[in-house]
């Protein structure tokens, strides 16, 4: 049976990766970070290793080890950890950060990824084993948007395109045709949560991947967690990407929005 490396950030990303290549008959050798990556991984996968942040040039030796050549990144890192003090515990992550123009998402995953495969390792794309999760182009709820809905619905597209472009974040909110809020380092939730404040109920928001989207790593990802915050904001409507959006606890999350009157669609 052949081995995989996971690197697992947070939220259930590294789960539903984990079940899905050990049903395809891969063993799973994981790396989980301390105050990011759920405990709940443990039970999913054949092998896990829990580090600190700081213990990132521990993942090259454990994986040489374990005799892992393919790799997969899921689930982020807490963006604010960027900020703290760990950072400069570890020589190898220092080394990473000053030899970056930006520090851009982008930009930092590609200096991960590069140092992985430098290290001869195959880093895959954080999809693999699980596209039956990427839904296609359609609206996903019983409720349809509007013909307003649709009209913010496009209106946001193009600029969250471009936002996206510039790696600023991948999602905005979006009320008669003006921009409610853009996503920046705070991410979709609290995009979401913020908007909902400032829009005061009925905005859409609109969740894109970047045109260039590297799927190795910060693949857009929706779910229960999303539907909940919708609810709390008073949104219409969630927009995302189609083909190249993950959505987690897909059933639960459409028959919530059905219920609370909020529309879900693929573009």
């Amino acid at each position: 049976m052949e081995k995989i490396g996971l690197i697992a950030g947070n939220r259930k990303f590294p789960l539903l990766f984990s079940a899905s290549a050990k049903r395809k008959g891969y063993i799973v050798i994981a790396i989980a970070i301390k105050g990011d990556t759920s405990p709940k991984l443990k039970k999913s996968v054949d092998k896990i290793y829990w580090l600190r942040l700081a213990e990132f040039h521990k993942i090259f030796a454990i994986f040489k080890s374990e005799g892992v050549k393919n790799v997969v990144m899921a689930g982020q890192i807490n963006p604010a950890r960027l900020f703290s003090k760990e950072i400069n515990q570890s020589e190898e992550l220092r080394q990473i950060l000053a030899s970056l123009k930006d520090k851009k998402a982008d930009t930092l995953f590609s200096a991960v990824a590069q140092r992985l495969e430098a290290a001869g390792f195959n880093l895959l794309d954080s999809t693999t084993f699980i596209e039956e999760y990427l839904p296609k182009k359609g609206t996903l709820t019983k409720l349809q948007p509007d013909f307003d809905t649709w009209e913010n619905i496009y209106f946001g597209l193009s600029l969250a395109k471009a936002v996206a472009d510039l790696d600023i974040g991948q999602t905005v909110a979006v009320k008669s045709k003006a921009i409610v809020a853009v996503e920046a380092f705070e991410g979709t939730d609290n995009l979401i949560r913020r908007a909902g404040k400032i829009g005061r109920g009925k905005i859409v928001i609109v969740k894109v991947s970047k045109p260039k989207q590297d799927m190795r790593f910060v693949v857009p990802v929706i779910g229960l967690k999303t539907v909940n915050n919708l609810i709390k904001a008073r949104a219409r409507c969630l927009a995302f990407e189609a083909d190249k959006t993950l959505f987690i606890d897909k059933e639960k999350s459409l028959k919530l929005a059905d219920r609370k009157g909020i529309s879900i669609v693929a573009v």
